[in-house]
C-alpha cells in the first residue's frame, strides 16, 4: 500500500453491462456525437460472425440523425502491431471516420486506442511516436481527443476497454512498447457476455489468468490505495470463484458475465496503481521474443515470479490471500506467500492453462537475450529484476 498518503484514481469510461447490451451501441454512439463510425476488429472475429453481429446493430438505425457505419477494418494482428495500426489509421482517414467502435480482445482494444491517438495527433507512423519504448502523457497537458470511442470486449482478460494504456508491438525491433495517456481509454465500454460464449476453453483460461494477474499485481503494488483495492480485491475474488466454471462450462452465461466484470475492474485497479509489475515485465519480454500470447505468458509467470521474488510480496501476503478467497490460516510472511503460490497453481490445474513455456520452444541457450529483454522492457523502470533472478525465473518457466 502507498505510504505517502497521496494517490490519484481515475475511472472515466462509462460501463454498460448486460446480456444483449450491444443493441444499444448506435444510440450510445449518437449520444457521443458520432457521425461516421469505423468498426475495428480482427479476422478471427470476422470469420465467426461476431463483427457482422455488431455491425448489424446499425442496420435498424438509418434515420438522418443516427451515426452510420462508414467502414470495417478487421485486420488487427494478434500482437497489435504498429504496422496494422498505421494501416487502420490510413483507412480511417480514407473513409472520413470520426468515431471508433472496437470489438475484440486486448490486441484490438490497444490497436484502436493507438489509432485514436494517431488520428488526434496527426500521426502517420505510430512506431515513431514510441521509439523510447514507452510514451506517457499526463493531464492537464493531455486533453480529451474529441473522437467518440466505444469498446466491446470479446474476452474476459485484458480489460483494455477501460485502461488508459496500450501495448503496441514494434515488428521491426521485436519489442512491445507502451502508450499511456489520459482519455486513451474508450468513452463507453459495453460488456455483453453473449459475445464471449464461443470462446474456447483454452482462450478462456489464458485470458482469465491475464485478468487475475492484473488483480494480484494491483494488490501487491507499492502504490496501491483503497480505491484500487476496491477493484483489485473483488476482481480477484470473482475470478477465483468463476474462472474454473467459465472454462469447464463455457455456456454458463452468469460465470461469463462475472468474468467480464472482474476483467474490467482488475485492469482499472491495476493501471491506477501501476508500479512494480515483475510478472507483466517478464510476460512482455518473453511475449515479444517468442510471440507468446500475453494471457498465456502472464499465467505461466504469475506463480513463478511470486515464488522467486517472495520478499516483494511478503508485505502484502494477507491481502493477496484475501483476494484469492483463502481461509485464515494464521500464517504470515513467507509461509503465507507460499500458500498463495500454491493456490495459484491449484487454479492453473483446475483450468488447464499453460504452466511452463515448453510449447513455445524457449531455450536456456537464449539466456543472454532473455536477460536483456526483461531488463530493457519498459516496465523494468518501476522494478528492475536482478539478472540472477531473471535467470532463475526463466529457468523455472522454460520447463
Amino acid at each position: 500500500m502507498s505510504n505517502t498518503g497521496y494517490f490519484q484514481y481515475n475511472m472515466r469510461a462509462v460501463v454498460h453491462s448486460g446480456v444483449g447490451s450491444i443493441i444499444r451501441i448506435p444510440a450510445l454512439m449518437q449520444g457521443l456525437g458520432a457521425r461516421r463510425v469505423l468498426l475495428i476488429s480482427d479476422a478471427g472475429l470476422k470469420d465467426v460472425g461476431v463483427v457482422d453481429r455488431v455491425a448489424a446493430t446499425f442496420d435498424n438505425w438509418q434515420s438522418g440523425n443516427m451515426p452510420a457505419l462508414a467502414g470495417i477494418f478487421a485486420e488487427i494482428t494478434p500482437d497489435a502491431g504498429g504496422n496494422c495500426v498505421n494501416a487502420c489509421m490510413a483507412y480511417a482517414r480514407q473513409i472520413a471516420a470520426d468515431a471508433i467502435v472496437a470489438v475484440g480482445g486486448g490486441s484490438v482494444m490497444d490497436a484502436a486506442k493507438a489509432v485514436k491517438y494517431g488520428l488526434c495527433h496527426q500521426i502517420l507512423d505510430i512506431n515513431e511516436s514510441l521509439q523510447a519504448g514507452i510514451y506517457m502523457e499526463s493531464w492537464p497537458a493531455a486533453q480529451h481527443m474529441g473522437i467518440p470511442h466505444l469498446a466491446v470486449p470479446t474476452t474476459a482478460g485484458t480489460g483494455a476497454e477501460v485502461s488508459a494504456a496500450a501495448v503496441i508491438f514494434d515488428e521491426e525491433n521485436d519489442t512491445k512498447k507502451g502508450l499511456v495517456a489520459p482519455f486513451l481509454e474508450a468513452d463507453i465500454a459495453v460488456l455483453d457476455a453473449q459475445l464471449t460464449l464461443g470462446l474456447p476453453p483454452g482462450l478462456t483460461a489464458s485470458t482469465g489468468m491475464d485478468a487475475l494477474t492484473h488483480a494480484l499485481e494491483g494488490i501487491a503494488s507499492p502504490v496501491a490505495n483503497p480505491f484500487t483495492d476496491s477493484h483489485c480485491l473483488l476482481a480477484a475474488q470473482l475470478i477465483e470463484q468463476n474462472l474454473p466454471e467459465a472454462v469447464n462450462n463455457g455456456g454458463n452465461i452468469d460465470a461469463r458475465d462475472r468474468m467480464l466484470t472482474a476483467s474490467c475492474m482488475a485492469i482499472d485497479g491495476y493501471v491506477a496503481s501501476l508500479n512494480a509489475s515483475p510478472v507483466h515485465n517478464c510476460a512482455h519480454a518473453f511475449g515479444a521474443l517468442y510471440h507468446i500470447p500475453h494471457g498465456d505468458a502472464n499465467g505461466v509467470f504469475l506463480p513463478i515470479v511470486f515464488e522467486s521474488l517472495m520478499e516483494m510480496y511478503i508485505p502484502n501476503a494477507e491481502r493477496l490471500a484475501r483476494g484469492l478467497n483463502m481461509p485464515d490460516s494464521g500464517k504470515s510472511g513467507a509461509d503465507l506467500v507460499a500458500d498463495v503460490v500454491a493456490k495459484i497453481r491449484d487454479i492453473q490445474q483446475q483450468i488447464g492453462c499453460a504452466t511452463d513455456l515448453s510449447r513455445w520452444k524457449v531455450k536456456a541457450d537464449d539466456m543472454e537475450q532473455i536477460v536483456t529483454a526483461v531488463a530493457t522492457d519498459p516496465l523494468a523502470m518501476f522494478f528492475p529484476i536482478p539478472p540472477d533472478k531473471i535467470q532463475e525465473i526463466a529457468l523455472k518457466a522454460i520447463g
